[in-house]
């Protein structure tokens, strides 16, 4: 696939929202994580005066929110200095957080230097659940105690989780959880077979029937707690008749900026080995996203082949996501396998068979450890 470089055109909005993955440590080990298999290291994160000049870039250009993320965010000893320098462009700045390496003084700090809200990850309703699959023992208890202190500060709270066949039975109690702790906010994500956890895919992939359920759960949910909770939802893929329009459509909506600098469409965009990504060390923000190869090759509609390019919903999910196409396709410019207009459709239900036939129970392959045993 060719790469062109196309010049800023009136066409191109500017993005609404940048994800700021400060850093891939974390001292959790989700076998679901998002991040790369191959995680950056320490040494070639973006310093303090970097990571600046890029929150003054992307607010320059348009950005209105910054989600400062990782790993975990918290493993940067410059998180206040961030946040204050997020918040100091007019950027509304997000923490996406387990909480780990989170103290009271140090909360308090982030309020201090300009926080506005905090997106808090649980892994499960109850402690053993939650610290087996993180990976981490006594995570549950102190996500709670930052969740109380988010509370009494009365900075918005949502919660964030990811659902798969160990935990999405439990979705009614995660929204009894939610409502305890004050939030204002749920967002209930599906593993996405991506990175750590395609390698434990037979592990996590819910059931079609499990998936069924959750949906049900979350329109009833919808409806009883309008105005009390919003529920964001993210369905299973495998299971789906159309494709998510993912990421709002490729070098639409939002950008993401890695630990290194490197600029991203998604978070999984460099498994498409005929991409180049760019550097805000090399190029501005603004350069990357209006002129950089990468981020035109799948803009729009006129990169579609069939039955995409005839198909009327192809301004609804532009076409699903290009690493799904990449992973189950070898080709990044196919239609989403998931769209039931695709000719790999029956590939995917054949892997979400043999997935949910896998015997339960096995070692889960934790985010950068050697397998282990669910407790």
């Amino acid at each position: 696939m060719s790469e062109t470089v196309q010049p800023k055109t009136a066409s191109i909005p500017p993005p609404m929202a940048m994800l700021a993955e400060l850093t891939h440590r974390c001292p959790l080990a989700c076998p679901y994580c998002s991040n790369p298999l191959d995680l950056t290291k320490a040494a070639q994160e973006l310093s303090t005066e970097e990571w600046a000049r890029v929150f003054r870039q992307a607010a320059e250009m348009g950005v209105l929110h910054v989600h400062l993320s990782g790993g975990e965010p918290a493993s940067r000893r410059d998180l206040v200095e961030l946040t204050a320098a997020a918040s100091a462009c007019g950027l509304y700045t997000n923490l996406i957080t387990s909480g780990i390496g989170l103290t009271r003084t140090r909360f308090d700090a982030l309020v201090e230097a300009g926080l506005d809200h905090v997106q808090l990850s649980i892994q499960g309703v109850t402690a053993q659940k939650a610290d087996t699959i993180a990976g981490y023992d006594g995570g549950h208890a102190h996500k709670l105690a930052v969740a109380g202190w988010i509370r009494e500060t009365g900075i918005p709270l949502t919660i964030n989780a990811v659902c798969h066949r160990r935990n999405i039975d439990d979705l009614d109690r995660l929204i009894d959880l939610s409502l305890a702790l004050g939030a204002r906010r749920l967002e209930v994500a599906t593993v996405q077979v991506h990175g750590w956890a395609e390698r434990n895919r037979g592990q996590l992939m819910p059931t079609e029937e499990q998936v069924r359920r959750t949906t049900e759960t979350v329109n009833r949910a919808r409806e009883t707690l309008r105005g009390v909770l919003v529920i964001d939802y993210v369905p299973g893929d495998y299971f789906a008749t159309y494709p998510k329009p993912c990421m709002g459509g490729w070098g639409r909506i939002g950008l993401n900026v890695d630990p290194s600098g490197t600029v991203l469409p998604c978070h999984a965009a460099q498994t498409i080995p005929a991409l180049t990504f760019e550097n805000v060390r090399d190029k501005s923000l603004e350069e990357i996203w209006y002129r950089g190869a990468a981020f035109n090759a799948f803009r729009g509609t006129e990169w579609m082949q069939e039955p995409c390019r005839s198909c009327e919903r192809k301004a609804i999910d532009f076409g699903g996501c290009r690493c799904q196409a990449m992973a189950i396709a070898g080709d990044a410019s196919a239609t989403d396998p998931v769209c039931a207009k695709s000719p790999l459709r029956a590939r995917v239900s054949q892997i979400a068979d043999a997935a949910v036939a896998e015997p339960q129970g096995a070692p889960l392959i934790y985010r950068g450890r050697p397998a282990r045993a669910a407790r």
